[in-house]
């Protein structure tokens, strides 16, 4: 009993030293004794929770690689946050299930977050913006190009993101084998741990949001900025607001039309009513119109040459010879070709979710060919490729073709280059069909749909001889003057481009001869566009520009004579050839104002002698100032490109000025064209005033 008394008079001095320890030194014990506490709950924490770590800091560890890859913000702090939010948030709801239950869940979402993170890295190489749910109904198209994607998009950071998922089946056999499921299962309250995870995860996204300002919520609402958003939101935040979209773009033609008929109605009733009149005014009035859709031609190349061999000779002729328009920017979006088919004709801009093709095929559109079809116009298309390719077997009735020539059904695939019927037998086999129609019509529209210059020009060396070498003069060790052919450009995806584009264009002027021949192009005139760039990266431009062929080697940065192949530097470059031309050749202007896909239709429709009062774009020789608006709200015009994604823009000009509300008023324009284009496709707008005003004057 006193051995006891003695043990608990012991204790209780013990606790009155300790007592009066905290009172000497108060702050620098509690702060001790909260870091022994945190380290033990940290340890135990760790401990029992490896498997929802594994999953966190994997997903989190791709989310940064994807921005690493693409759009390059390191250090920005919020889609950190943002991502980490979602994650947290998707994790709690794991807890729920009993430990061994837990890997089934964590690891499909694993398997989600890097499918994620594997297609917008191949999307962003390919197309230079990220993939949308909206975008389902066109991934049939990936099979027709599916070399492609193998031999030109895809890389070796594109499958770096798979190890998320070796590292989650090796965390969970490792743990298996330890009986980690098992211990667990005995401490762990999975309800507890869920809500605890969710809370921490909504107290990121808390903070998160308070770092939002109203521009990135206006952005993410839009999202016609894919870049900007995955930039400011994260990859995880961008593709939960994509699927919204994509729900409420399939739901929009059953809600909000009352709103958007106002808004449409307002801008059309307020926009000043542009009356053409001008020296090309009706100046191919009953013409035939043969129009050339270029693929992936870019201006640039019509200006190179390799040891005095021109890239593009007969381009370069034709832009002599007619209207060249040398400042064209196509507008296109995710639907590449189909888009470009889309805002030529139509005069309004790309669809915001999804392509126009695919997904609203079955809108009334007043385009060139229904303009014409009112002039007795027989109005057709030629392609080499599957007919169902982009849905244009169908699309190509909407825009108000007669007939769709293509393919098997139509021609002969003798000659296979690249994803079909090579251009050359293309056109050599267009000549009799061309011929016959001229005969029977007495005036006629048609489109000739180019494919061989199509990504990823891997095929050309079986058909084109075209050396992209560079041949010097340079002295030898004895000093003699010897002539060297340097390899430059052979072996480059660039290179291979520049020869296909030399093939596409030998075959165009083949076609010009053989329908001269046959007296096709006497009362034609020709329309020839690039319909969009060449989808090559950035980095492929490098060695083009800033290599040194005497010194077989690159021009260093520092050097005056190198070429800064930048972010501006490389949209400006993305320029396609615009060119009207007719067999008299008596035009022979270059047009240098800046002007996009959209103005084509009013520039043509005034020279052919109709007009569309729904055409969001303008005649170019009506306007004193025009302003080029692309899909992603960036927007060109003669003094500056604008990027929505950096809030910044480039003077093109070093003397000129550009006041704030230049650039306020332009947004805004941007903007509204973009959200009125995007009505009118969605909502079926045109058809809808049409019948609306047919109402109208019948109860009159």
């Amino acid at each position: 009993m006193k051995k006891e008394t003695k043990k608990t008079t012991k204790k209780v001095e013990e606790e009155i030293k300790e007592k009066e320890l905290l009172e000497k030194e108060p702050l620098k014990n509690r702060i001790k004794n909260f870091m022994v506490s945190f380290k033990n709950w940290s340890k135990k924490y760790v401990s029992t929770n490896v498997l929802f770590m594994t999953f966190v800091i994997t997903s989190l560890i791709n989310a940064y690689l994807l921005r690493y890859f693409t759009v390059k913000n390191y250090f920005n702090i919020k889609p950190i946050i943002a991502d980490l939010s979602v994650i947290l948030i998707v994790g709690s709801i794991g807890y729920l299930l009993k430990p061994k239950h837990q890997f089934k869940y964590f690891f499909s979402w694993a398997i989600v977050f890097t499918l994620i993170c594997v297609i917008n890295s191949v999307y962003f190489t390919n197309f230079l913006s990220f993939a949308s749910f909206s975008l389902l109904k066109a991934s049939t198209q990936v099979i027709g190009v599916s070399d492609a994607v193998t031999k030109n998009i895809m890389e070796i950071k594109d499958f770096f993101y798979v190890y998320q998922i070796l590292a989650m089946i090796f965390v969970h056999k490792f743990l298996k084998k330890k009986k980690y499921y098992d211990r667990v299962s005995k401490i762990e309250n999975g309800k507890v741990r869920a809500i605890n995870t969710l809370v921490v995860g909504v107290i990121f996204l808390g903070m998160f949001i308070s770092l939002l300002t109203s521009r990135d919520i206006s952005r993410l609402g839009k999202q016609w900025n894919r870049e900007s958003i995955v930039m400011e939101f994260g990859i995880y935040t961008y593709q939960l607001n994509d699927l919204n979209s994509t729900v409420k773009a399939s739901l929009n033609p059953l809600f909000g039309y009352d709103k958007s008929a106002k808004e449409f109605r307002e801008f059309y009733d307020n926009r000043e009513v542009e009356k053409s009149n001008n020296k090309y005014t009706n100046m191919f009035k009953g013409k035939n119109v043969l129009v050339i859709h270029a693929e992936s031609i870019q201006n640039f190349a019509l200006d190179v040459e390799f040891n005095g061999v021109p890239v593009a000779p007969n381009l370069k002729k034709l832009s002599k010879e007619g209207l060249y328009f040398s400042n064209f920017y196509s507008e296109e979006s995710v639907g590449t070709s189909s888009d470009t088919e889309f805002t030529f004709a139509s005069s309004l801009m790309p669809s915001s979710s999804g392509t126009v093709f695919m997904n609203y095929f079955n809108r009334d559109y007043p385009t060139i060919q229904k303009k014409l079809k009112e002039k007795d116009y027989y109005t057709f298309s030629m392609h080499g490729n599957n007919c169902s390719f982009w849905n244009r077997q169908t699309m190509h009735k909407s825009l108000g073709y007669d007939d769709f020539y293509c393919h098997k059904k139509d021609y002969d695939i003798d000659e296979t280059i690249g994803l079909g019927l090579s251009d050359k037998s293309f056109f050599r086999q267009s000549v009799p069909i061309l011929e016959k129609i001229n005969k029977e019509h007495k005036n006629w529209y048609g489109t000739l749909i180019m494919l061989t210059n199509h990504t990823p020009f891997t095929d050309i060396d079986e058909v084109s001889d075209y050396k992209v070498t560079k041949t010097v003069e340079i002295e030898n060790d004895n000093g003699e003057k010897e002539t060297v052919e340097r390899k430059y450009m052979e072996g480059t995806v660039l290179g291979s481009y520049f020869k296909s584009v030399h093939y596409a264009d030998e075959a165009l002027g083949q076609l010009l001869a053989d329908m001269d021949e046959k007296g096709l192009l006497d009362n034609t005139i020709v329309v020839i566009y690039g319909d969009h760039d060449n989808k090559i990266k950035k980095s492929e431009y490098n060695r083009f520009y800033n290599y040194d062929a005497e010194t077989d080697s690159m021009i260093k940065k520092n050097d005056e004579r190198y070429t800064n192949v930048d972010y501006y530097f490389y949209e400006l470059n993305r320029k396609v050839p615009f060119i009207i031309w007719s067999k008299n050749k008596k035009l022979e202007t270059e047009v240098t104002k800046v002007m996009g896909m959209i103005d084509v239709q009013p520039t043509l429709g005034n020279m052919l002698g109709f007009s569309n009062e729904y055409a969001l774009g303008h005649d170019i020789f009506n306007i004193d100032e025009n302003v080029v608006v692309f899909p992603s709200g960036n927007w060109l015009t003669d003094k500056m490109y604008y990027s929505q994604s950096k809030s910044a823009g480039k003077i093109l000009n070093s003397d000129e000025t550009v006041a704030e509300d230049y650039i306020k008023n332009n947004n805004k324009y941007s903007e509204k064209i973009i959200k009125i284009s995007n009505d009118v496709i969605i909502y079926d707008m045109i058809k809808k005033q049409r019948e609306s005003q047919n109402t109208i004057k019948e109860a009159k």
